[in-house]
């Protein structure tokens, strides 16, 4: 046994001495270790960030081979949900999946008669995003109902949500904080009590921000001071995002706020019914929540009679939905556990990031349209960001730095993202823009008209589509690279 310990050592040992010589440029940008980027070369919009340290939890991990989901995943989950200050973390294999997973739990037949989703009912979202927050309304099918986006925040206008509703119908809203901008959490929590509504937050690109609004308006969203998050103090409540709602989902893909490769999560906020539909879902759809590898946790593993199954049919085959595999492995919860130890420097590198970018590129305002985070009005590089009346503010641990081409311009959004690639400077599209506008959706509304419905034009989504992209603020950009960036978008618009 001494020999197989010293073997496993060395293994990790060599494990970390080849990582810190082939990965050294991967390294958080503020790693005295890392590899100093060269002038010329590639600026990506986003990327893993991790050192060693990853790679030794990784092959650690695999070296005791249990490779489905166990132990590190546990861990993983409890030391989420910890972070969060949620109920349970519930891993997955992806955002989309934890997307997938949060609007199916809330079909069960588990839940209440009048709240479920049945097939028909309709589900309000946003319509400029990311098709995987809108594709799993459909595919449990219910209609999602597209209300527009505000050009500067990049999330819903959430003055339409009374007009998307519709009495007997309305069932949920699902939407994602955009780019790390929280929407007007205020407004939704305020519709969704109005009408006794699931609130989904769709957190993938968001983990990290918060938002805070006074005590009394919490208190009169049914807020309660032992609702999970963080407290500032007797006149307000602050929390994460991914906290207020019902439900929510985290991604860790590469460009997200902490990576596990592939990897999502889904957060039961407060009622903790939802762990055992979301599980459910997530394992085959079975009845039983023991984990794999693990039996009869009920004591009573042949001592149920559901469905017409006969008495005493093994509770681990008795599936009460019509569920996915959707786990990850062990080794990306390994990994998970080590860049969570990461996130709160993570988080504030974005900040920061984005600030930078925002200060170097403030000359080009008549040119470029910025973002605001959700409940400001204003922004400038000596007062910050300036708020609205409505007492409720937003942090945000930015996914992305977003510019939108003014009309006055004289030049384009492609003519912009062209040069950027020109420079090899990563940028990308605010997602699918206007959804309804994809391919996919458009044959959706020809073949299935009633399979999904829209509010208004969605001018405000088509704008978005048309003008708008964004850089990267992931905590792996150096203060070289932002310069070059900066120095790129300053000569290209004064050029023109």
């Amino acid at each position: 046994m001494n020999e197989v310990s010293s073997l496993r050592e060395q293994i990790l040992r060599l494990t970390r001495e080849y990582s810190r010589h082939v990965h050294s440029g991967f390294r958080p940008a503020s790693d005295p270790e890392r590899k100093p980027w060269q002038e010329g070369s590639t600026i990506p919009y986003a990327g893993r960030v991790f050192t060693e340290d990853e790679v030794e939890a990784a092959v650690a991990s695999t070296l005791d081979f249990w490779l489905t989901l166990g132990q590190e995943g546990e861990a993983f989950q409890r030391e989420l949900a910890a972070f969060m200050g949620v109920r349970h973390s519930l891993l997955v294999n992806s955002g989309s999946s934890a997307n997938l997973i949060a609007i199916s739990a809330l079909t069960s037949s588990k839940l209440p008669e009048g709240r479920r989703i049945h097939h028909g009912d309709e589900v309000i979202t946003v319509a400029a995003g990311f098709p995987t927050t809108v594709a799993p309304i459909i595919q449990v099918g219910a209609v999602p109902v597209f209300i527009d986006a505000d050009p500067i925040t990049g999330n819903a206008r959430c003055d339409q949500l009374e007009n998307a509703y519709q009495a007997g119908k309305t069932k949920a809203v699902m939407m994602a904080h955009a780019l790390g901008n929280p929407f007007d959490l205020a407004a939704t929590l305020a519709f969704c009590r109005k009408y006794n509504l699931w609130l989904v937050e769709d957190n993938c690109d968001a983990l990290g921000c918060t938002y805070s609004m006074p005590r009394q308006l919490a208190e009169s969203l049914g807020v309660s001071e032992n609702s999970p998050g963080l407290d500032e103090g007797p006149d307000r409540v602050v929390r994460w995002t991914g906290t207020w709602g019902d439900i929510s989902t985290q991604s860790f893909y590469p460009p997200h706020h902490l990576t596990m490769g592939e990897g999502g999560a889904v957060n039961i906020v407060c009622d903790t019914k939802f762990k055992v539909i979301s599980e459910s879902f997530r394992d085959w759809g079975r009845d039983c929540w023991c984990p794999s590898g693990i039996d009869n946790t009920c004591n009573k593993r042949f001592g149920w009679q559901l469905g017409e199954l006969p008495e005493g049919y093994d509770h681990k085959y008795t599936y009460s939905h019509l569920g996915y595999n959707l786990k990850p492995l062990d080794p990306q919860a390994a990994i998970g556990r080590v860049q969570l130890k990461r996130l709160p420097e993570f988080i504030e590198a974005r900040k920061q990031n984005w600030i930078t970018l925002r200060r170097g590129l403030a000359a080009q305002e008549d040119m470029l349209e910025f973002a605001l985070p959700t409940h400001a009005t204003a922004w400038d590089p000596e007062q910050g960001f300036r708020w609205d009346e409505s007492g409720c503010r937003t942090d945000c641990s930015w996914f992305g730095f977003k510019i939108a081409v003014k009309p006055e311009a004289t030049f384009t959004r492609t003519d912009l993202a062209q040069e950027l690639d020109r420079n090899q400077i990563g940028n990308r599209m605010l997602f699918g823009g206007n959804l309804v506008r994809q391919p996919a959706f458009m044959q959706l509304r020809q073949d299935r008209p009633e399979a999904l419905r829209v509010v208004g034009r969605l001018s405000d989504s088509d704008q978005i589509m048309n003008t708008t992209l964004f850089l990267g603020t992931y905590p792996g950009l150096t203060v070289e690279m932002l310069d070059a960036e900066i120095d790129v978008i300053n000569r290209f618009c004064t050029a023109r």
